[in-house]
């Protein structure tokens, strides 16, 4: 076949090889570098307090690496997710107003259910029931939580999602594909998960085009509302011109109020102030009786035979028949407490088969103030 000596380019080869279709959008010249930089610098905040309450809620080392940003088509995500995935749809009730998508692999997901429920991991079952989804929704809800509250500090306002709900995800299938954000284009971030030594994988992030957007302009000019609310202040500079022109008549009556000023000027006598001699106080019949409203107030009085300290093993190592060794000698006085203060010491009696404390010694009034400090 002559094509009249003329060479086809590679990107009419290329349309060729697509069979003419028009899908032929390149996603990685809808974001910038700078704008791919900020988006990452996010989910590097946010996700990594998320590593540190997933490592608390799974007693287990975890670390999410840098994540990697990229745009993909919503028409190509079975070339993206070719496996059966867990997807979490978490969205924004305050602060933003958007949804997004947190995709694992579905072994990954059995892992972190078993943990979850009290298992090693090692065993994981990777068909998911239903307890073990509700147990990855938690983890996903400690996780997106933290990143939230992470959020919140990054751009200076109160950042809150709703419960994630998690279901299983096969594009293939098409199963879950309605939790997928409706635009074309959406913004994939890809983070490095590592759970000790069971999870060495990936957990990626989707949302839309559009919510990336926000989020890029509202990092970089996050003063761009107020320097619109501050505009209209500007505008009432001719307003204040005529309480201006209108000064003048005022200043000319204020010449005659300075001059009355001389006028109410008199000699002012200044004395020294006196003050009465106090005498020393009388306690009248009333003051007196005022005491005995007091005398029925209850106090709690406690006898407390000796203390020690021991560790939390040796507290758990207890049982019947353990013997706890007292800081006090036997024979010696015990002390008597009135509202947890020492007020005296006595010795332990028996009366009519009860315990009871016989006061020895009342504190001085010196050592029942050293006991209040």
């Amino acid at each position: 076949m002559e094509n009249n000596g003329s060479k086809l380019s590679q990107d009419e080869i290329d349309a060729l090889l697509k069979g003419g279709s028009n899908d032929d959008i390149e996603p990685d010249t809808v974001l910038s570098a700078m704008e791919q930089d900020a988006i990452g610098e996010i989910g590097n905040i946010s996700f990594g307090s998320s590593a540190t309450a997933l490592s608390t809620l799974l007693n287990q080392k975890v670390e999410i690496t840098t994540p990697t940003v990229t745009v993909i088509q919503k028409s190509k995500l079975n070339e993206e997710f070719p496996h059966p995935y867990v997807a979490i749809e978490v969205n924004y009730t305050e602060g933003f107003s958007a949804s997004n998508l947190l995709v694992i692999q579905q072994t990954d997901a059995a892992v972190i259910a078993d943990l979850m429920m009290g298992g090693d991991g090692t065993n994981a079952d990777p068909s998911l029931s239903e307890i073990h989804l509700s147990a990855v929704q938690e983890a996903m809800n400690q996780m997106m939580g933290s990143a939230a509250t992470s959020m919140s500090t990054v751009f200076n306002k109160k950042i809150d999602i709703s419960p994630p709900r998690v279901e299983l995800l096969d594009v293939k299938e098409g199963e879950g594909t309605d939790r997928i954000p409706a635009e074309e284009l959406l913004v994939k971030v890809s983070f490095r998960l590592t759970i000790g030594e069971l999870i060495d994988s990936n957990i990626m992030q989707l949302y839309p085009i559009t919510f990336a957007k926000d989020l890029i302009a509202e990092l970089t000019d996050p003063a761009g509302e107020e320097a619109v609310q501050e505009t209209p202040q500007s505008t009432p500079e001719p307003q204040q011109a005529a309480p201006q022109i209108q000064s003048a008549p005022m200043q000319q009556s204020a010449p005659p109020k300075r001059q009355a000023k001389p006028k109410s000027a008199e000699p002012v006598n200044v004395a020294p102030v006196e003050f009465e001699a106090f005498s020393e106080p009388q306690h009248t019949t009333s003051q007196l009786g005022n005491l005995d409203m007091l005398m029925d107030i209850p106090l709690s009085i406690t006898v407390e035979l000796g203390r020690t300290q021991r560790s939390v093993k040796e507290v758990l190592e207890l049982s019947a028949g353990s013997i706890i060794e007292l800081d006090k000698l036997a024979g010696e006085p015990v002390d008597i407490l009135v509202n947890k203060r020492i007020v005296a010491k006595g010795e332990v009696v028996v009366i009519d088969e009860n315990f009871g404390v016989r006061v020895t010694d009342i504190l001085s009034q010196s050592e029942r103030l050293s006991n209040l400090k």
